[in-house]
């Protein structure tokens, strides 16, 4: 990571920090998830891409049906409140657009994994893996003996990914970032990256304490791109709310190839406007 953060464009952000082939992280737990960017990722084609999410969604469908990805690595997949993800499906099932490789983990597994590469270790130790046939499928998982008991545990190997990328709401002109609400692991994601993207909702001279908030600061973050609105369906806790209705459309949309490929060009690929426009009902601005 650099050891100045450079405020600039989503899409110059993406052409410097995204590259084929790179193992990438779009982290964000209910709000806060970077949709802009992973459409931007689209637009700028990249492909052969191992994506790593602990609940990947709708974005990542959007990933996998545009033949972005070779792999994914996640624990939960689905499209919250309404079902499955059928381009995910369609991927590990078809082979289509291209065949999708699977590597899962418990939730407790893929947090610890991000915070061991946080942590600079190679792995974190668990018991939460015991009892299932994971260890045996999953070359990221080994049995081990503490030293101290003689109890057989799990070691779960530590994740660095190329890139990580996560949405918040504020940043400041040197690039600190402050994010609150419901988080997930979008700071240990950051700290373990090689390189990191924040996309915000504004900049501000100074950023403020708030309880639960979390500051990610300027030295993890290699770049950073103002995208209001930028976690669309999602939310940004005090920004903006959560787009029900979109969730709901994506379902039939994704369900059929040729619907699918039709909204993505029409509203991704082939439109230059970032966020993209509410699905069902129109999203809600700062609150």
């Amino acid at each position: 990571m650099t050891a100045t953060t450079v405020i600039t464009s989503l899409r110059e952000a993406i052409a410097e920090l995204v590259r084929d082939g790179d193992t990438l992280a779009l982290e964000g737990f209910t709000h806060l998830i970077p949709v802009a960017a992973g459409h931007e990722i689209i637009r700028q084609r990249r492909r052969d891409l191992t994506i790593v999410r602990m609940t990947p969604d709708i974005v990542y469908d959007q990933l996998i049906g545009m033949g972005c990805a070779r792999r994914l690595v996640f624990s939960w997949g689905g499209n919250p409140g309404v079902g499955s993800l059928h381009r995910f499906r369609d991927a590990v099932e078809h082979g289509w657009p291209v065949p999708l490789e699977l590597e899962e983990h418990s939730h407790a597994g893929m947090a610890n994994r991000y915070a061991a590469g946080a942590s600079g270790l190679p792995f974190a130790v668990l018991r939460g893996y015991r009892g299932t046939d994971l260890v045996g499928h999953t070359p990221t998982l080994a049995p081990i003996t503490c030293p101290f008991t003689g109890e057989e545990l799990t070691a779960v190997q530590a994740l660095n990914p190329d890139v990580s990328i996560v949405h918040a709401q504020q940043a400041d002109r040197r690039g600190n970032v402050l994010m609150w609400g419901i988080t997930g692991v979008q700071k240990e994601a950051v700290l373990a990256a090689r390189r990191a993207l924040v996309t915000v909702e504004v900049i501000v001279d100074e950023l403020v304490a708030r309880p639960g908030g979390v500051v990610l600061p300027s030295w993890a973050v290699s770049h950073v791109a103002v995208v209001p609105g930028g976690s669309h369906p999602s939310y940004a806790h005090g920004y903006s709310v959560r787009d029900n209705d979109y969730y709901r459309a994506w379902d039939a949309i994704a369900a059929d190839r040729g619907r699918f490929a039709d909204w993505l060009h029409q509203h991704v690929l082939d439109s230059p406007t970032t966020p993209l426009q509410p699905l069902g009902a129109g999203r809600d601005g700062p609150a």
